[in-house]
Formats: C-alpha cells, structure tokens, sequence
C-alpha cells in the first residue's frame, strides 16, 4: 500500500516511499532506477562522470566505472535527477556533477538536489543525525557509512538537516572554493576567502591530520564583518581529497540567528 504524501514531501523521497524503502540500505539506485525506466550501466567514461540518454519513458544511464562507488552512486542519481526534472535535454559535462558552486537553479544544481534527495532523503537522515546530538566529522563519517555517500553530500545534508544550525566551508591551497549555508543562517554570515592562521582549519589543510577536534573559535577568524569578535563558533574541519577540506561551523548563540533590521 502506498503511503500518503506530506505536503513538503520531494518527488524523490515520494519515490522512495512509494516503493516502499524506508531504510538506508534499501536504496539500491540500480532498481530505483528500473523502476523508473532507467537501465544503468558501468563502463570507462572520458569528459564526464555519467550520462543519460532516453527515448520515450525508456533510458540508459551510463556511468564511469573508474569512480569510487559513493561517486558512481551519486552520479547515477543525478542522471535520474535529470530523468525526472529535464527529460529530453539533459547532458552532462565534466565537473556538471556535485559542483556546489552553480546557481540553485542551474540544471545541474537542480539534479544534483533530486541525487541528495534520493540517497540522503530527510525522512530517514533527519533522525538519525538528530541521535549524534552535534554536528561533528564523527557524525558525518558515520552517517557516511550507513547511507554510503560521500563526505562532501553527507557533510552538506548534516548542515542543512543536522542537530545544530550549521554551514559548511570548503577551502583549498588557493583559498576558499565554496560554501554551503541553509536558510537558517542568516545571508549576513558570508564566509573569508583566506584561513585564519589561527584557525585549526589550516593546520588540517596544510598538516597530515585528517580531521580537527571541534573546538571553539572566535567568529571573527571565520567572518569579516563589524561585531564578529563578540561571538563564538564551533569549528571542526575535515580532509575530503583533492588537496581540499571541509569545515563545519557551528552557530551556537542564537543572537547570531537572527536578522538584520
């Protein structure tokens, strides 16, 4: 028997549920896939990570074989992302996939949210970060493993759907690559370019540790803006590969939460 749909239920967690699958381990992308016409198969692929070609409600989704299986997983759905929301005028390019700098809208953008829909679906990942109680590098390894997703998808799921308000920085050897901030931070919070010397961020990205303990930190060492120094902010940061890493600040005064008037 179907389940009825909550009003604020995504088309990809009403899929899930309309085939019954309620846990993480269940969500076998392949059968999803089939079920929605969608044959996916593994070979090498060059110029892109994944691809979709369909004629009427049949399709094949082809995805690189080289790719650790998290990657083929996520690019699998988004090809369905793309199956759902753009039938017929979808291609995908190198760097189309995961890319958290496009605009929200962007196509691309657009599958990539049905992919973290699918495999992270917040029906089954809000409560379970809720059981970690913070927003931490151990919650996001854990729930990593269970729902078997990247870091990166799981680290930007934790700050949307996670125990504490949150946002995520990503940083490299040329500075800061991208940020993710859920609409409960405030758009007054916007992130520096450049690390902190101070900050146990550059020590992880320069240093041979894989991830920080989460410690306290001025905000001001995360953000360049009049009034910073009169908070406090949790920071733990985590390596992810390609000479990069991730950051989790935590917002734990809730005047940082508010507003501007």
């Amino acid at each position: 028997m179907k389940k009825a749909m909550s009003r604020d239920t995504c088309a990809a967690e009403a899929l899930l549920q309309n085939l019954g699958i309620t846990e993480p381990r269940d969500i076998d992308i392949e059968a999803i896939a089939y079920s929605q016409g969608a044959i996916v198969q593994y070979r090498p692929l060059d110029g892109c990570e994944a691809r979709i070609f369909g004629r009427g409600d049949r399709a094949m989704i082809t995805v690189d074989s080289r790719k650790r299986r998290t990657r083929q997983r996520f690019s699998a759905a988004h090809e369905l992302g793309h199956w759902h929301h753009h039938r017929g005028r979808a291609l995908c390019k190198a760097g189309d996939i995961g890319n958290p700098r496009r605009d929200i809208l962007h196509p691309e953008r657009v599958a990539d949210s049905y992919a973290a829909d699918l495999l992270l679906p917040r029906f089954m990942f809000a409560p379970r970060a809720d059981a970690f109680r913070i927003a931490s590098y151990d919650a996001v390894n854990a729930l990593a493993d269970e729902f078997e997703t990247s870091l990166t998808a799981t680290a930007i799921r934790l700050a949307d759907f996670g125990p504490e308000p949150a946002m995520l920085v990503c940083h490299g050897p040329t500075g800061r690559q991208w940020f993710h901030r859920p609409r409960n931070i405030p758009e007054h919070w916007f992130p520096r370019d450049d690390l902190d010397a101070d900050s146990y961020a550059m020590d992880v990205l320069h240093g041979d540790e894989q991830h920080s303990r989460r410690v306290l930190i001025g905000a001001d060492a995360w953000f360049d803006r009049r009034g910073a120094d009169r908070f406090e902010i949790y920071e733990q940061s985590f390596k992810v590969g390609n000479g990069e890493i991730l950051t989790l600040l935590v917002f734990k005064d809730d005047e940082m939460l508010e507003d501007e008037t």
